[in-house]
């Protein structure tokens, strides 16, 4: 008996280990599994090491870290822009949270091209929308939270938190073949070099620029807007 009690009790010591070893400290880190799935944190709770303004590189602007979180203050004085990785990537999956203040406006964009001709963040990369749900365009199905702004809306079932609260998303891409998940549910599908994708962008003012769209690999970018957006736990898997 005694023997078979040591067993049992080894046995739960060995299981909450391996659970105190899935476990975060806390925001902004990686679980032991995560690193050995290939997992990156793209944001270290404390720096914006890792991103710069787009067009602009390194120069202050309405991001900072506070609380853990980036943040794009609303109102702020400094100069204004698009927050965009360093480093460029493919094929992977993305899982950041976001929180949004009242009638917010905001995005992540993906396959972002950064050339001093291109005006902003959207005029290459496809949108992943974050929008509050007061705001006036979220009578607008193409403009509602995980949709892909302007071009398809979210699909029904999937619903985001209420403001000021964490929400949590996920972007997959493979050879440019993209899925949107909001909160742990699939917002959107979509393939970025099917016919599908090339005429409803042509019926939309983003035919006006002539790389929307088009790359299957780039920058990732959070969007700049007049209101507060906040970010935390961004990380990455390449696949």
């Amino acid at each position: 008996m005694k023997m078979k009690q040591k067993a049992m009790m080894i046995a739960a010591l060995a299981v909450f280990a391996v659970s105190c070893g899935q476990q975060a400290t806390g925001d902004n880190t990686l679980t032991a599994k995560e690193k050995s799935e290939g997992w990156e944190l793209l944001f270290d709770g404390k720096t914006m090491n890792g991103w710069h303004v787009y067009n602009m590189g390194k120069a202050p602007s309405a991001w900072s870290v506070k609380d853990g979180a980036l943040v794009c203050t609303q109102g702020a004085a400094k100069e204004v822009g698009d927050l965009v990785t360093d480093k460029e990537f493919k094929n992977y999956e993305l899982q950041f949270d976001w929180k949004i203040s009242k009638q917010g406006n905001s995005g992540v964009f993906i396959n972002v091209a950064e050339r001093p001709d291109l005006p902003a963040a959207w005029a290459t990369g496809p949108e992943y929308q974050l929008l509050e749900t007061s705001h006036p365009d979220n009578e607008n199905p193409k403009k509602r939270t995980g949709g892909l702004f302007a071009l398809f809306a979210p699909e029904s079932g999937a619903a985001m938190k209420p403001q000021e609260e964490w929400n949590q998303s996920t972007i997959r891409q493979v050879d440019g073949k993209i899925e949107f998940y909001l909160n742990g549910k699939l917002t959107l599908r979509q393939d970025l070099q099917s016919r599908q994708w090339k005429d409803t962008v042509a019926a939309t003012h983003f035919k006006n620029y002539a790389d929307f769209g088009k790359f299957t690999s780039g920058h990732i970018a959070l969007q700049d807007w007049n209101k507060g957006v906040s970010f935390k736990n961004i990380k990455i898997k390449q696949l």
